[in-house]
């Protein structure tokens, strides 16, 4: 992948970048699974019976059972924060409320991602809409990854050769660049 560039254009700044072949297919993969993810939650969220009768949407009242899942919707509240019984109220509430609306922005800013891989590699221009969502789908990937391999404010910075995550460890940190890049380029900032 090469580094973002912002370009000034009269409809607003422009980035542009460039995926290779195998960084377009990866992303796309990653990205897949992530929408998949987020359709199974929402299609086992229970029925509800104020929803037929007015259409609001309703989600779970409970948190995920998957760690990944538990990360990308985390609870709103610690019981260190109100107390172990008003946080589980007070979750369970929002999150009925709020979960299917998180999904869908996180559903949407992943398939605005896939929507604008080039297939096969190649070129991409976003427009700041479109960077915004790259930046989000981005996170919640780099969230799952991180999720699965245990990365914390430490680390790992490192896996051992051969580890069965090292690859996994290595998308990660590519990842977490090309958001960086993103980032920097949206916030008119020069890349180092």
């Amino acid at each position: 992948m090469r580094k973002w560039k912002r370009v000034e254009t009269a409809g607003g700044p422009r980035f542009r970048s460039a995926l290779a072949p195998h960084e377009a297919a990866l992303l796309k993969n990653l990205v897949g699974s992530l929408i998949g993810m987020l359709n199974e939650r929402e299609s086992s969220a229970p029925p509800d019976e104020l929803e037929q009768i007015t259409g609001m949407r309703t989600g779970h009242t409970r948190p995920p059972d998957e760690p990944t899942l538990r990360r990308l919707l985390p609870d709103f509240y610690k019981p260190d924060q109100v107390g172990a019984d008003t946080a589980e109220n007070l979750n369970a509430a929002l999150r009925s409320l709020h979960e299917p609306e998180i999904i869908d922005a996180k559903r949407g800013a992943a398939q605005q991602l896939l929507d604008t891989v080039p297939d096969g590699g190649g070129r991409l221009e976003l427009d700041e809409d479109g960077a915004r969502a790259w930046i989000a789908a981005v996170n919640d990937i780099r969230l799952a990854l991180g999720t699965m391999l245990a990365i914390g404010p430490d680390g790992p910075e490192r896996l051992p050769v051969g580890h069965p995550l090292a690859a996994h460890l290595d998308v990660y940190q590519w990842l977490t660049f090309l958001q960086e890049y993103l980032v920097l380029a949206l916030m008119g900032k020069p890349t180092r």
